[in-house]
């Protein structure tokens, strides 16, 4: 196989409102996989409201021209001489977490999400929208291969979206065949819904499209009303997907005595001033979740390869990548956008 020395790239030309298309794409030069590392042809990169976070300006730009996306899938073009567990050929994935230092206190007692020397896929080294991408073997996945298995278009959302809502349901202590509320039906909510759904809980979907409601519904969930309605009935917890701090307190409303908040997003819009006995007494707790740890990967897939979620797919070309990331801000996307080559 010749060696692959440049890719093309999508990075952020200039943060921007995404219909402004801040992406530009461009021919970029391509490490090799060094000791540990393997270079992978990217056969489909899942689009995330993180991605557009940083092409809009609310993350500020850890590298620069740095290819954004972290749901990737590709398959070994070269692995480097340290990373014997894997071969060229192989099916594997790459996520939102790229690397920790593995000697903090935090590395040491299984919280490497904390890490404050962790780094991101697509933030602090090159992402997936892109044709080529170098991930670092101790954090990439071994994927399901051969006959039967889903195609990479289905895969990559599992990477952020399902590894995400994974850790955020267990932020949010649901017990077991409890109430969830669920604020937003994006990516990670949908293939979350199926998750607790699976494990025998009772779902409510708040979000403001119609779409997202009845796909809500197709999948299971108990109802499926406006983002700032009130469920039927009480939550033991809830999950809040949207990115919009007006949604706190009103998913701390719809709390049962004891119920928990957990913030899956990386990026929220300013809280309203909380009344303490209106939506924290009587022990209802409100925390976020921060990334998520290799455990939490494997974990998650091993569940979802059991009982494989439905996952709603809207294909891209990779030369569209900007007019993905437009849809997705202005909500025309139900369920996830993804990127595959053109």
């Amino acid at each position: 196989m010749a060696a692959v020395s440049t890719t093309t790239a999508w990075v952020v030309d200039h943060p921007a409102p995404a219909a402004e298309r801040p992406l530009r794409r461009t021919e970029q030069p391509l490490d090799g996989p060094g000791r540990r590392g393997l270079l992978i042809e990217v056969g489909a990169c899942g689009v995330c409201r993180t991605d557009l976070h940083l092409a809009e300006g609310d993350l500020p730009p850890h590298r620069p021209a740095c290819p954004p996306g972290h749901e990737i899938v590709g398959r070994v073009l070269a692995a480097g001489p340290g990373a014997a567990d894997f071969a060229v050929g192989d099916r594997v994935g790459a996520a939102w977490l790229a690397g920790t230092c593995g000697a903090c206190r935090y590395c040491l007692a299984g919280r490497e999400n904390l890490c404050p020397d962790s780094r991101y896929t697509g933030w602090d080294v090159p992402g997936g929208y892109a044709g080529h991408a170098v991930v670092d073997a101790d954090y990439a996945y071994r994927l399901p291969d051969g006959p039967g298995s889903p195609p990479d278009e289905e895969l990559a959302p599992l990477l952020c979206a399902g590894i995400i809502g994974y850790r955020a349901l267990a932020r949010a202590e649901l017990p077991p065949g409890g109430r969830l509320g669920l604020y937003g039906f994006g990516a990670s909510a949908h293939l979350t819904a199926q998750l607790a759904l699976g494990r025998g809980a009772r779902v409510h979907v708040l979000t403001r499209s119609d779409e997202a409601r009845r796909l809500a519904q197709d999948l299971g969930a108990s109802s499926a009303r406006d983002a700032y309605d009130s469920p039927p009935e009480p939550l033991d917890a809830a999950i809040l997907f949207a990115p919009v701090g007006d949604l706190v307190p009103v998913a701390l409303a719809a709390l049962d005595r004891g119920g928990t908040l957990a913030v899956a997003g990386i990026h929220l819009t300013d809280i309203p001033r909380l009344d303490y006995h209106q939506y924290l007494f009587q022990e209802r707790t409100l925390r976020s979740v921060t990334a998520n740890t290799r455990a939490d990967g494997r974990a998650y897939l091993a569940e979802a390869a059991a009982r494989p979620p439905t996952v709603r797919v809207r294909r891209y070309p990779m030369g569209r990548a900007p007019e993905a990331l437009a849809d997705l801000a202005a909500d025309r996307v139900t369920g996830v956008a993804v990127l595959v080559p053109d």
